[in-house]
């Protein structure tokens, strides 16, 4: 028989009630069965146990009183994907050419470890696995495969140096295009929601040539129509007229298009300097560009230019203006 004395009637029903689980509640319920008279019997017929388990309850209270009847966490069955193949299984995600497959979703690694391997495993926990070793759906970035990685770590390199002489700054310039209809983002919907944007293709698009000193975070850029040497020309204008440089020397740094190295361009108090060719990883202006777009495109549609160039004005202003946060959004790295 259950131990009255381990805790009153009152205390027993407040921890019945108070139970954070179903089954600590059928236990405690149990034994206050039987501490108010009920036979073992009946309550375990009630409580849909054999005796045996009863008893254990019994014992598990008059040992440790209401905390014997709560749920411990329990370790759970094995796993179903076994230890000594998840090494294999890593490089299989990394490398998936090892076994015939251009790339992986989901669905179709969850059918290689059922078809292929014969692993009698459920999808999410394919899921939750594949979480747990840091995998992650992520969309490819284009990538050139015509870079020089020589060329690439010798700018990097001058990089350093410029960085290094408190007589220069260094501005990142590049070209960024904004359309009507900006590209869709991922997002999360609920399972059977049909997520839709409003793409109506008139292809509304302006031209933004933008230059930024990752030092202080000062931005500046123009809006046009297209982009070639006048417009280019047109820019550097502009940006010697209005851009107070701060420092003796100013490099501009920009990649390696037609227009950027045309011989009648007039760059001013400007030094030109180019990108080694396909390393638009090297501008971190780039990432501005991302992240405007992000900010102040995602789902935008513009109904026609004029409502394309009033929502790109608030963008630029809105880059101006946060010139600590380019700082971040733009630090060299070197």
């Amino acid at each position: 028989m259950p131990n009255a004395e381990n805790c009153s009637e009152e205390q027993l029903l407040t921890a019945t009630h108070a139970s954070p689980s179903k089954a600590g509640f059928v236990r405690m319920w149990s034994i206050r069965c039987l501490i108010l008279g009920m036979t073992h019997e009946h309550v375990a017929k009630l409580a849909d146990v054999t005796l045996e388990t009863l008893y254990d309850w019994v014992h598990d209270f008059n040992a440790s009183g209401v905390d014997g009847l709560i749920d411990k966490p329990r370790s759970g069955r094995p796993r179903i994907i076994p230890p000594h193949l998840e090494p294999e299984l890593v490089e299989v995600i990394q490398q998936p050419r090892q076994v015939d497959v251009t790339h992986w979703t989901g669905v179709k690694f969850h059918g290689y470890l059922r078809e292929q391997l014969d692993l009698e495993v459920g999808y999410r926990t394919v899921i939750r696995w594949l979480h747990e070793k840091d995998f992650r759906l992520k969309v490819p970035q284009p990538w050139p495969d015509r870079q020089d990685e020589a060329a690439q770590a010798a700018f990097v390199e001058q990089v350093k140096t410029w960085l290094a002489d408190a007589n220069i700054d260094l501005w990142y310039l590049d070209e960024c295009g904004v359309e009507g209809d900006p590209r869709p983002r991922r997002r999360w919907a609920q399972k059977g929601e049909k997520v839709r944007v409003t793409k109506n293709g008139d292809h509304l698009r302006m031209n933004v040539t933008g230059m930024v000193c990752p030092r202080t975070g000062a931005f500046y850029a123009l809006e046009f129509t297209h982009t070639d040497t006048d417009v280019f020309n047109c820019f550097l204008a502009h940006a010697n007229a209005d851009v107070k440089l701060e420092r003796q020397r100013n490099l501009l740094i920009m990649d390696n298009a037609s227009w950027h190295k045309a011989k009648r361009l007039a760059w001013g108090n400007f030094e030109s300097i180019y990108l080694p060719a396909y390393s638009p990883h090297l501008n971190p202006i780039e990432r501005l560009w991302l992240l405007l777009k992000a900010e102040w495109f995602c789902d935008f549609v513009a109904k026609d230019k004029q409502a394309l160039m009033q929502r790109l004005d608030q963008a630029l202003t809105w880059v101006t203006d946060r010139a600590g946060d380019n700082q971040r959004t733009c630090a060299i790295k070197v």
